[in-house]
């Protein structure tokens, strides 16, 4: 029993990236899965309770015992996951879990300004394509303004789905228009279920075009070898009636009127 909780530990810490400078926010969501999913995360979660004295109630002294264990364990999983290099810009006197994340944290975390800017360019830049993934396409837009809001910048739903509809190319443009003459709104996920619809009947729309295109080219194609073959040198018809008596089932140079 015991080998093998230490082997599923040793599984949970190999998850862990080591933090490098460059992966902060991956590294701290997999330090918080790691130690929820350990039961690690009470010194994260709660305030250290009061020290236990001389004369104190199994209960408390319980709760205590957990926490203090729980800060040990935290404290070795943070730092078995960071660089050698890195260990240095927490003081050595911080002893507690959450203080010393929170101290790796000044120093790894983004400039907000900087990312709100990053995220601004990338939602403003996005052009759906018509590649056939249009749901894809709008959630991974609302997943940028989830973002946006985690930084305090707010955009009404409203304004979102006016910009992701002008975000659609031409193929588009009757299904914008028609949108513009109703006179109520549409939230995330009717938007997400009208596009998708429309999307569905534009590809039966090409497919139905694309057959009449093929049909279309057959029919030039058996017009032009019926014309070749009424053409200027295709073989005439041969005239069996007769020139010199008018009769017909013989030619002229068999008429026995015209050989007398």
């Amino acid at each position: 029993m015991f080998s093998a909780d230490v082997a599923n530990i040793n599984v949970n810490l190999s998850s862990v990236p080591v933090l490098n400078g460059s992966n902060f926010k991956d590294w701290k969501e997999n330090i918080q899965i790691i130690h929820g999913f350990m039961d690690m995360n009470l010194a994260i979660r709660t305030e250290q309770p009061t020290t236990p004295m001389v004369i104190i109630s199994t209960e408390e002294k319980d709760k205590f015992e957990r926490w203090e264990r729980s800060i040990r364990m935290s404290l070795m999983i943070i730092k078995r996951a960071i660089l050698e290099v890195f260990r240095g810009v927490v003081s050595e006197d911080t002893t507690n879990s959450k203080d010393y994340l929170a101290e790796i944290e000044k120093r790894f975390i983004k400039s907000d300004k900087a990312e709100t800017s990053t995220i601004l360019k990338s939602l403003i830049s996005m052009k759906y394509k018509g590649n056939g993934n249009i749901r894809e396409y709008i959630i991974q837009i609302f997943n940028l303004t989830s973002k946006l809001k985690a930084l305090k910048l707010y955009l009404h739903e409203d304004l979102l789905v006016h910009f992701i509809l002008i975000s659609f190319p031409i193929q588009f443009n009757h299904f914008k228009v028609s949108f513009n003459c109703q006179k109520e709104t549409w939230n995330l996920n009717e938007l997400i279920s009208h596009c998708v619809q429309e999307e569905e009947r534009l590809k039966q729309e090409r497919t139905k075009c694309a057959h009449l295109e093929s049909t279309s080219r057959d029919k030039g194609k058996k017009r032009k070898n019926v014309d070749a073959a009424q053409g200027p040198n295709a073989k005439k018809n041969v005239n069996n009636d007769c020139f010199f008596c008018n009769k017909a089932a013989h030619l002229k140079k068999d008429c026995t009127k015209y050989r007398a």
